[in-house]
């Protein structure tokens, strides 16, 4: 067993109750001694911006940016794909804390390192 976990997500605004779970999965791996990483794609890359989440709170679940706050000061790592990034236009001196941009390489390496994967 590696002791690593990596949730993919690709949702943001569009479907809140994806990223809402996704951050509570990664919360709850971190919290279990995973040596856990989100990676952020497509429509989820805009989480990544200070302020996106601020309006997300899916009932029954703690507001997003409270999750992914508490995710980053945890330790947890948030990559986001850059190339999904720029295709948005998006603003690097906005990352959240915890963010860094990364291409698809380092999500390679991290799961071939045999980290337990799952996609929301």
């Amino acid at each position: 067993m590696s002791g690593k976990f990596c949730v993919s997500l690709t949702h943001g605004k569009n479907d809140c109750d994806r990223a809402t779970v996704a951050f509570v999965v990664a919360n709850a791996a971190l919290a279990s001694g995973q040596e856990t990483m989100v990676f952020l794609s497509i429509e989820g890359v805009r989480l990544c911006q200070q302020g996106y989440a601020s309006t997300m709170h899916e009932e029954g679940f703690a507001p997003l940016s409270e999750l992914i706050a508490n995710f980053a000061a945890a330790g947890g790592s948030i990559l986001v794909c850059s190339p999904c990034f720029k295709k948005r236009g998006l603003e690097e001196g906005k990352l959240v804390p915890g963010a860094k941009l990364a291409g698809g390489a380092s999500l390679v390496e991290f799961l071939a390192s045999g980290a337990a994967s799952v996609c929301y």
